[in-house]
């Protein structure tokens, strides 16, 4: 019978999912171990060849542990609300539910080509009502509780509201930013909005006003990493910072258990170091500064309160709440903020060699100088980290010097280190000096001594700052979770019962943002005017907010009573194994933390940390096609350089590279890779934009569909491409579809060579170059089953101890690579072994038996097909691992080279079982010994059990 990979393939999926072999439900009896992958958003595009690599490394690790006797949990599910699907609903007309599940019919075929062992039973979907009434529900309990510093725990808000009826504000643990103390009294006072405006700075879900990066275009608050230079990154729209009513989440107050649990978990540190500078601890002091002639102060934070006899200015960030009722430089300030505006926080920190600010007019006092200090708006200081305010010292910050030599203000040098040649600014080395009361001491004595100073005069305290901001959990569009929250007529928020979840996303036929900036869902008024004046909220909320606890769903997906029952969180607990990209370290990851930590403080989960090891797969890089365009046009023509005149006259930097799909190029994937006039053709169609444009190479121009050559002899024109490695993406038109490569090779040997790659953690460029190799390994082990008439043609003889000794190597080795997740030194020593056996000649049933089970992780379809031939009625993935056996490769003899005062001169044969003693006594009388003594006296033999023997002759 001929093996039809494709047949085979199309057989088993169907089998699969008629057995619903995968399929699993807790079993108190058996050990758990729980495999998830980074759930998708399910783009238009597809999977590309680059995805499925962290795909395919947990589900070899998932068949694995399910033959160790494990019961595996590894679901499958889709990350469903987002911008695009909203931006292609309104370039379209068609709805974002139409085309995302569109694109998850898409994705999920994908999948099962490749054969994943998902229980797509539990499959789940953000944007699917009976998820979201659950993410709902989250927010509600955040919305409904605090931070408790004393127990440092999460709390009910009822808890506090009892505290201040009955202590007011004085002694209070909450976490929070309480602007004003107040009495019992004055709380019993206060009507319902004063109150909840109280409430609001300590719940934990809570609603303020915040600078947002604001997109006109889009209509929608954009986070950091989605503008780049002013601009969407999505479409390229201008994105400004506009002050906005958010909701945002209190992850600040767990910013030291986030960090301090980091220590237990099994990530790479790598990984553990960027979550550790994102929280950013630091200690220091805060300090209050008074204005001049004003009944507000400054309040600050610094690291180094030592130096705080350097500070001549202080600067606040552009949009601190004092700017405008201390400015008197109105003017000045006013352009100031409009230029500050169309500036990114990301863009502020990262451009140094900017410097730019604005004089308030307005000065602040000098603690323990009593000097007025200016005070100056900046862009480099932002409103939410720290305090938006600093005290600036020029001689000991690099940002605060280059400020003063612009603007002209004084420095005043604070620390010598003449005595620390090494150190630089950064250092906390040095002798005090022009410090008043601090001059001769050491920094670390002087950082001391100064806080305790600043506590005694009351001017503030010792503290310790975190660079992690609090989540803004807004975003201005329709294709979100609704936020289950509706106003009463003063604007006082509360949440709905648990029996009017989920508040369900309405239909709507326009989804563009409304011209004042609100969700396309405040249009909807039957949706959003209730009974009795209130209002629904019509923001929606972010991607992060499904994904942030969609592993615990996954634990039991269709609980219609809670978001996953007791039983089975106390069962999977957590995530054994998380595999996914790196870009999510500090958004995904630490947002599901920080509402696991939650859940734990309430009780609801058993864990404190909901991943307990992550790996991190590299990328599946491809290579990328660029033309280089000149940046002038050439008579208003876009104008297109041959890239051999580029590199050979050295001037790239006059050109801009646009990529070019890599369908159209000639000999892609070589250094000679070109366009020619049929690939121009084609590339102008893609690109209408360029239909007027010039393409120049050696032989002469190619413009509006003629070549015009420089010479007569020249007939053609070949323009030479440049090639690069870089990221696979539909922008940079180098996406392979893997549907492609499993039609042409086979699922398996896709699996494979994606593990044969390299490291699963390590970057790598897709060269189809070497799935040939990996091609014909699998016909080879295939062989081993079948004669020349392609029927079965395995032996049922007892295995011989040559063959039990090389499966029992491959069990050993692949076993061990396994749970150290290397896998692609485990498709080399398959290889190694299926060249081992065919030398042998061996078709042993035993031996292949368990050779196949080996095999299976990596390649289910065919190990499933040739154990059901060797006449088993079961599937092997759930047959038991095979185990290794170390008596089976234990050598009976060691052939131990023989050296002569340190020179291999010959070999001797011992039994494994000789004891160093019998050798060094057996080996003085080897002829070979003899030889090279010739009479000579033995000094000394040196003995390396089962590797060497040294004679040292005088």
């Amino acid at each position: 019978m001929p093996f039809n990979l494709q047949d085979i393939e199309a057989k088993w999926k169907r089998h699969w999912e008629d057995q619903q072999l995968y399929k699993v439900e807790v079993e108190d009896e058996r050990p758990k171990f729980y495999v998830l992958d980074m759930f998708p958003y399910p783009s238009g595009a597809g999977l590309h060849v680059g995805h499925p690599l962290g795909y395919i490394a947990s589900d070899i690790i998932s068949r694995y542990k399910r033959m160790k006797g494990f019961n595996v949990l590894h679901p499958m599910g889709f990350d469903a609300f987002g911008l695009p699907a909203e931006q292609y609903a309104i370039q379209t007309g068609v709805h974002p539910a139409i085309s995302t599940e569109k694109n998850i019919q898409m994705y999920r075929t994908q999948m099962k080509n490749i054969g994943f062992s998902y229980d797509w039973s539990r499959e789940i979907k953000t944007c699917d009502p009976d998820y979201y009434k659950w993410t709902q529900w989250i927010f509600i309990q955040l919305f409904k509780n605090y931070y408790d510093l004393a127990d440092r725990s999460a709390k009910s808000i009822d808890e506090l509201i009892e505290y201040f009826e009955d202590h007011g504000s004085e002694g209070h643990t909450a976490f929070g930013n309480l602007e004003k103390e107040f009495t019992a009294s004055e709380w019993q006072s206060f009507n319902t909005k004063k109150k909840e405006d109280i409430l609001m700075n300590f719940r934990l879900a809570y609603r303020q006003t915040t600078y947002v990066n604001w997109c006109e275009a889009l209509g929608t608050v954009l986070a950091n990493d989605e503008v780049k230079d002013g601009l969407s990154e999505r479409g390229g729209h201008p994105v400004v910072q506009k002050p906005m009513l958010q909701w945002s989440l209190r992850i600040t107050a767990y910013a030291e258990r986030l960090l301090n649990d980091l220590k237990e978990l099994d990530w790479s540190d790598s990984l553990k170091t960027m979550q550790e500078n994102w929280i950013g601890r630091s200690e220091g002091a805060q300090v209050f500064f008074e204005i001049a002639g004003h009944d507000d102060n400054i309040e600050i934070f610094t690291t180094r309160p030592d130096t705080i006899f350097g500070a001549t200015f202080m600067v606040l960030a552009p949009e601190h709440e004092l700017v405008e009722s201390i400015t008197t430089n109105t003017k000045e300030v006013e352009a100031y903020l409009e230029y500050v505006k169309t500036r990114t926080d990301r863009e502020r920190i990262a451009d140094t060699k900017r410097v730019t600010g604005a004089f308030t007019g307005a000065f602040a006092i000098h603690p323990f100088t009593g000097k007025k200090l200016p005070i100056w708006i900046a862009e480099y200081v932002l409103k939410d980290y720290g305090t938006g305010a600093i005290m600036a010292v020029p001689s000991d910050d690099e940002r605060d010097q280059d400020f003063a030599e612009k603007f002209d203000l004084d420095i005043i040098n604070v620390v010598d280190k003449t005595g620390y040649e090494d150190s630089d600014v950064h250092d906390k080395v040095g002798t005090m000096i022009n410090s008043g009361v601090l001059n001769g001491l050491e920094v670390e004595e002087a950082i001391k001594k100064i806080i305790d100073l600043i506590e005694d005069k009351g001017l503030g305290k010792k503290k310790v700052n975190y660079r992690l901001r609090d989540a803004n959990f807004s975003r201005q569009r329709y294709w979100g979770e609704p936020f289950p929250i509706v106003y009463d007529k003063e604007g006082v928020p509360e949440t709905v019962s648990l029996d009017e979840l989920p508040v369900e996303l309405p239909e709507l036929d326009d989804y563009k943002p409304t011209s004042e900036g609100k969700s396309p869902l405040a249009r909807d008024e039957e949706w959003m005017n209730l009974e009795d004046g209130k209002k629904r909220e019509t923001d929606t909320m972010p991607g992060f907010a499904g994904s942030s606890w969609y592993y615990l769903r996954f634990m039991d997906p269709h609980n219609e009573d809670r978001f996953a029952s007791g039983k089975s969180v106390d069962y999977w607990k957590s995530v054994d194994l998380y595999i996914g990209g790196t870009e999510h370290a500090v958004g995904h990851l630490m947002y599901a933390r920080f509402w696991h930590k939650f859940l734990y403080d309430k009780g609801y989960v058993p864990t404190v940390e909901p991943f307990e090891k992550l790996i991190n797969q590299g990328m599946i890089q491809g290579l990328i096609e660029y033309l280089y365009l000149r940046k002038e046009k050439t008579n208003g023509r876009s104008h297109f350089m041959c890239a051999g005149i580029v590199k050979k006259e050295g001037n790239e930097e006059d050109y801009i590279k646009i990529p070019v799909l890599i369908d159209y190029v000639n000999n892609y994937g070589s250094p000679a890779s070109y366009l020619d006039q049929n690939s121009i053709d084609q590339f102008i169609d893609s690109r209408p934009e360029f239909e007027d444009a010039i393409f120049e190479c050696t032989r002469g121009v190619y413009v509006d569909g003629k070549f015009e050559a420089h010479r007569p002899e020249n007939s053609d024109s070949h323009l030479l491409t440049h090639s690069e490695i870089g990221k696979m993406s539909k922008s940079k038109f180098n996406v392979i579809n893997p549907d492609v490569v499993v039609e042409e090779y086979g699922a398996d040997v896709f699996r494979m060579y994606e593990m044969f790659l390299g490291p699963i953690e390590a970057s790598k460029p897709w060269d189809t170059h070497g799935i040939d190799g990996v091609a014909k390994f699998l016909r080879k082990f295939i062989d081993l089953f079948f004669n020349d008439e392609d029927q079965l043609d395995v032996s049922g003889d007892a295995p011989s101890k040559e063959e039990l000794k090389i499966l029992h190597n491959t069990i050993h080795k692949i076993e061990e690579d396994i749970e150290r997740f290397s896998f692609n030194t485990c498709v080399s020593t398959f290889m190694i072994a299926v060249n081992d056996l065919r030398k042998l000649n061996s078709n042993n049933r035993f031996i292949l038996t368990e050779l196949v089970k080996l095999l299976a992780p990596f390649a289910p379809f065919t190990c499933e097909e040739l154990y059901e031939r060797l006449g088993h009625d079961n599937s092997i993935h759930t047959t038991n691992y095979p185990v290794f056996d170390p008596s089976k490769v234990k050598e009976e003899e060691v052939v131990y080279p023989i050296s002569i005062n340190g020179k291999k001169r010959g070999e001797a044969t011992f039994s494994a079982d000789a004891d160093k003693a019998q050798i060094e006594n057996d080996i003085l009388e080897n002829d070979i010994v003899k030889k090279w003594a010739d009479g000579k006296s033995v000094k000394r033999v040196i003995v390396v059990p089962g590797r060497m023997i040294n004679v040292v002759i005088q």
